[in-house]
């Protein structure tokens, strides 16, 4: 899981280096990646930059938090 998952994510969320730097379709791709997001609030606090704006950051991150509840209220839902 994290080989598969997580690595990829980290390495495409501009952990390490500014995602300005990618190519057009790698960059929207990155737009919905809950680990950049993340990344970006904390550089955000610390340093006070980030590349996307902190309010679309926020709202991207309640939009997957919604969806992982709904997918797990289904779950239980259904057994």
């Amino acid at each position: 899981m994290p080989l598969l998952i997580i690595t990829p994510l980290t390495f495409l969320g501009g952990t390490f280096y500014s995602t300005s730097v990618l190519p057009q379709p790698w960059r929207t791709i990155t737009l919905f990646n809950p680990d950049r997001l993340s990344d970006l609030r904390f550089r955000w606090s610390f340093f006070g930059i980030a590349d996307v704006n902190v309010e679309v950051s926020v709202a991207m991150t309640l939009v997957f938090l919604a969806v992982c509840l709904a997918i797990v209220w289904w779950f239980f839902k259904t057994g």
